[in-house]
C-alpha cells in the first residue's frame, strides 16, 4: 500500500517537484494595535518627546530596548507615551501591545495585575494556539514568540520592577515602555533608560485650561487663570478637571473657579468626576501603598510649616515621645541650656533616610538638591490633612521638635556668621535634636536664606502656641539673616513676637535683646519714631538692670537715629557717650562700632579728614579682633569718604575691595554690595567715566529693586541725569 506522492521509473531526467494540497485555513488574526486613544493636541511636551527619541536612538543595537517614564499621578505619563508610540507605528509592523498593570488602581478590592494574567492576553493577541497554565512556561513562550518581532509594548501604571520583569521583551528588535508613579529604579539593572515627567509650564497650563469651553473667559481673566493653574500645581489631570468645570458651567467666571479651588484643601477636594475627588483618591492610594515608617514620615512632614525638608529636620520630627518626656509642657524651658551634650536620638537617621528614599521613589517627595526635598504642590495639602489626623500629643511633639531643629540650626549659623552676637542661652526639649550640617559662612548664610519662610513660620507657631522661650530665642538666633539680607518684614515681625514672648517667659536678657535688635529693624524699615521708642525702652530696661553694655547699645542706637534725621550734634554726643560706656566695661567691639558711627557723623558734616581718621581707627580695631564683616563695612565707608575728599585712587581701591568681600561667600551682604556699587558709580562719575558710572548705577539699581525700591528710584534718577 502506497500513501502520498509516489514515482516509479527506471531513469529520471530533470527535477521532480511535489506540491501537497494546501490545507484550508481560517481568517488570520489582525496585527494588534492596542494603544489607548489620545487627544489630538499634546500641550507642551515637545521636549519630552525629544527626550524619548534620544533615549531610544541611544540604545545599543544588540540590546533589548527598555524605557521607564515616571512621574506624579496625573502628570500625563500615559498620554505622552501613547501619543509617542502612535507616531512610531511604522517602526513596529508586528504590533503594539498595551496592558494596564493597575499598580495604583482605585477600585475597591483590586490591586496590581499579576504578570501571568497580562501574558495570557498578550500571547492570545499574537496568535498563540494555546497558553500554558504555568507562569514560567508563559514567560518562555512569550520570549520565543516575540523573538525577532518588531513589537512595541506599553506597560502602564506599573507598581514594582518585579511586576514588570516577566513581561520584558528579550530581543533587541522590540521596545518596552513602562509608566509608573514610582521611579522603578530596580529596572536599571535590566538596562532601563529613565525619563521623569514634570508639570507643565504656567503658559502651557493656561493653554490647556482653555480647552473645553472656557477659552474666552480664560483670555479675559489671565490673572485668575494663573491662580487656577498654580492651585492645580500645573498638573495636567487637575487642569483638565478645572477646564471641565468651566465647560459645564458656562456662566462661571475664572475668578470664581480660583476662589473655590483655594478653599479648604484646594483641588484635593474641589476637582471631582462623578462625585469622586479624583486627585485626593489618587494620592490616598499612593499613600496606602507606603510602608508604615514611610507613611508616618509623610504625615509628620505634612504638619510642618515649611516647604523645604532635609534629613536632619525629618529625623528630629520622627523621634517618638519618650516616657520621660511631657508633650504638654507650655514652654521649651524643660530642656537644658546651649552647652548641654547631646543625649541621643529617639529616631534612627538611617531608617529615616530609607523612608525618604521610599517617598522619593513613589514620587510623593521630590529631591531638589543634595539631601534636600520638597512636596509636590498638590501632595503637601494631602500630607497635611493626614498629619492633622494624628493625635494632639503626637502633632504637638512633631511641631515642637521642628522648632527645636530650627533653633539648633539657626544657632549654629549664628555662631558661624556673628559669633559676637551668640551670647544668650538656648533651651531645647529632650532628646535634643542634631542641627543640619553647616560647613562654613557661605553654607550658613545660604541655609538661613533658603529657610527664611520656614523660620518665620516657626516663630509664629511658637507665638500661637505660647512656647514663649522658643519664640524669643528663635527670633534672636536668626540675627545673621536679618543683618545680612535685610528682610525688613521678617525682622520687625519676629522681634515684635519675640519681645512679647520674652516678657511672658520672664527673661530679662531676652527682653533687652529683643528691644535693641528689634529697634534696628524698625530703623532700617524707616519707622524712626517706633525705633526711637524701642531704643528708649531698651535704655530704661538696661538702666534698671545695671547693664552698662546694653545701655551703651541703646544709646548708640539713639545716636544712629539722630544721624539719620540730620541732628548731627545730638548724634555725636550719643556716640561719644556710648563709646565711653563700652570703654568702661572693656567691650572693644562696641568701642570700634561707636568710632565707626562717629566717622559717619563727620562724613555727613563734610569733615572728611576727621571722618577718615575715625573710620581708619575703627577699621584697624575690627580687623585686630577678627571682625572681618564689620571691618568690610567700615572700609567701604572709608573708601567713599576718601573719594569725596579727592583721594580717588585710594578710595576706589577700598570700595572695590569691599565690593568683592560683600559678593564673596564669607562676608556676603547684598545690601552693602548695592551700596558699594552706588558709591563706585559716584566715584566714576566724578572722574568723568560715564560708561563706568552707568554700569555701576545699573548694577546697584537691579539689586535695590529687590531690597529698597526708594534707592532703586534714586539710581534711576542718576542714570537719567547722566
Amino acid at each position: 500500500m502506497l500513501h502520498g506522492s509516489t514515482v516509479q521509473a527506471r531513469d529520471v531526467q530533470g527535477g521532480i517537484h511535489f506540491h501537497p494540497p494546501t490545507a484550508p485555513s481560517g481568517p488570520s488574526l489582525p496585527v494588534p494595535r492596542q494603544l489607548p486613544p489620545v487627544r489630538t493636541r499634546l500641550v507642551d511636551r515637545e521636549a519630552d518627546v525629544r527626550a524619548l527619541d534620544t533615549l531610544r536612538s541611544g540604545r545599543p543595537a544588540d540590546a533589548p530596548q527598555l524605557m521607564v517614564v515616571s512621574g506624579f499621578a496625573g502628570v500625563g505619563k500615559t498620554t505622552l507615551v501613547a501619543r509617542w508610540l502612535h507616531e512610531q507605528t511604522d517602526s513596529f509592523p508586528d504590533g503594539q501591545l498595551y496592558a494596564d498593570l493597575a499598580g495604583h488602581s482605585t477600585e475597591e478590592g483590586s490591586g496590581p495585575v499579576h504578570a501571568s494574567t497580562v501574558l495570557d492576553g498578550f500571547l492570545r493577541a499574537l496568535g498563540a494556539p494555546s497558553v500554558p497554565a504555568d507562569t514560567a512556561q508563559r514567560v518562555a513562550l512569550w520570549r520565543s514568540l516575540t523573538a525577532g518581532l518588531r513589537l512595541a509594548v506599553l506597560l502602564d501604571n506599573a507598581y514594582t520592577a518585579a511586576q514588570v520583569r516577566p513581561l520584558l521583551l528579550g530581543a533587541p528588535t522590540g521596545l518596552t515602555v513602562v509608566t509608573s508613579r514610582s521611579q522603578l529604579t530596580g529596572l536599571l539593572a535590566d538596562g532601563a533608560a529613565v525619563h521623569r515627567l514634570n508639570a507643565l509650564t504656567t503658559e502651557s497650563a493656561i493653554e490647556l485650561l482653555t480647552v473645553g469651553g472656557g477659552g474666552q473667559r480664560v483670555a479675559h481673566d489671565l490673572e485668575a487663570a494663573r491662580r487656577v493653574v498654580a492651585l492645580c500645581a500645573r498638573l495636567p489631570l487637575a487642569i483638565c478637571l478645572a477646564s471641565a468645570q468651566l465647560a459645564v458651567r458656562p456662566h462661571r467666571s475664572v475668578s470664581a473657579l480660583a476662589e473655590s479651588l483655594s478653599q479648604g484643601y484646594g483641588p484635593l477636594d474641589a476637582l471631582r468626576v462623578d462625585g469622586e475627588a479624583v486627585v485626593r483618591t489618587a494620592l490616598d492610594l499612593s499613600y496606602r501603598l507606603l510602608p508604615p515608617e514611610s507613611a508616618a514620615l509623610y504625615r509628620r512632614a505634612g504638619l510642618l510649616p515649611t516647604d523645604r525638608y532635609d534629613l536632619f529636620m525629618l529625623t528630629a520630627v520622627s523621634a517618638e515621645p519618650t516616657a520621660q518626656q511631657n508633650d504638654t509642657d507650655d514652654d521649651a524651658g524643660a530642656g537644658a541650656g546651649a552647652d548641654q551634650a547631646y543625649e541621643g536620638y529617639a529616631a534612627d537617621t538611617d531608617a529615616v533616610d530609607l523612608s525618604l528614599g521610599t517617598l522619593v521613589e513613589a514620587n510623593l517627595l521630590e529631591e531638589t538638591g543634595p539631601g534636600t526635598y520638597r512636596f509636590h504642590d498638590l501632595v503637601r495639602p494631602h500630607a497635611r490633612r493626614l498629619g492633622e489626623e494624628e493625635s494632639t500629643s503626637r502633632r504637638d511633639h512633631a511641631l515642637r521638635r521642628y522648632v527645636d531643629w530650627c533653633l539648633a540650626t539657626a544657632t549654629s549659623a549664628e555662631s558661624i556668621l556673628t559669633p559676637s552676637h551668640r551670647t544668650l542661652a538656648r533651651d531645647y526639649t529632650r532628646p535634643r535634636v542634631v542641627p543640619s550640617a553647616l560647613d562654613g559662612p557661605a553654607s550658613a548664610l545660604a541655609w538661613l536664606d533658603s529657610h527664611r519662610d520656614g523660620l518665620m513660620a516657626a516663630v509664629r507657631l511658637c507665638a500661637e502656641r505660647e512656647w514663649h522661650t522658643s519664640c524669643w530665642q528663635l527670633a534672636d538666633a536668626i540675627w545673621p539673616l536679618v543683618l545680612r539680607l535685610r528682610p525688613s518684614d521678617i525682622w520687625c515681625e519676629s522681634h515684635q513676637l519675640g519681645l512679647a514672648a520674652a516678657r511672658a517667659s520672664g527673661s530679662r536678657a531676652g527682653e533687652g535683646r529683643m528691644l535693641t535688635s528689634g529697634a534696628m529693624g524698625l530703623r532700617d524699615a524707616g519707622r524712626h519714631e517706633e525705633a526711637a521708642d524701642w531704643y528708649t525702652r531698651a535704655l530704661e530696661h538696661a538702666t534698671a538692670d545695671g547693664d552698662t553694655k546694653q545701655r551703651a547699645q541703646a544709646i548708640n542706637g539713639l545716636g544712629h537715629l539722630s544721624l539719620l534725621t540730620g541732628r548731627l550734634d545730638e548724634a555725636r554726643a550719643h556716640f561719644e557717650h556710648s563709646l565711653r560706656l563700652w570703654e568702661s566695661v572693656g567691650y572693644a567691639r562696641g568701642v570700634a562700632l561707636s568710632r565707626r558711627r562717629l566717622g559717619e557723623t563727620e562724613l555727613e558734616a563734610a569733615d572728611f579728614p576727621e571722618a577718615a581718621c575715625q573710620l581708619m581707627r575703627a577699621h584697624d580695631e575690627l580687623v585686630s579682633m577678627g571682625e572681618e564683616y564689620e571691618a568690610a563695612r567700615v572700609e567701604a565707608t572709608l573708601g567713599h569718604t576718601l573719594v569725596l575728599d579727592g583721594q580717588h585712587g585710594d578710595g576706589t581701591a577700598k570700595l572695590t575691595r569691599s565690593l568683592a568681600a560683600f559678593r564673596g561667600s564669607t562676608e556676603r551682604d547684598t545690601h552693602w554690595e548695592a551700596r558699594c556699587l552706588a558709591w563706585l558709580g559716584e566715584a566714576a562719575e566724578g572722574q568723568g567715566d560715564r560708561d563706568g558710572a552707568r554700569r555701576h548705577y545699573e548694577a546697584a539699581r537691579d539689586i535695590y529693586r529687590l531690597l529698597a525700591p526708594d534707592e532703586a528710584r534714586r539710581m534711576e534718577d542718576r542714570l537719567r541725569r547722566r
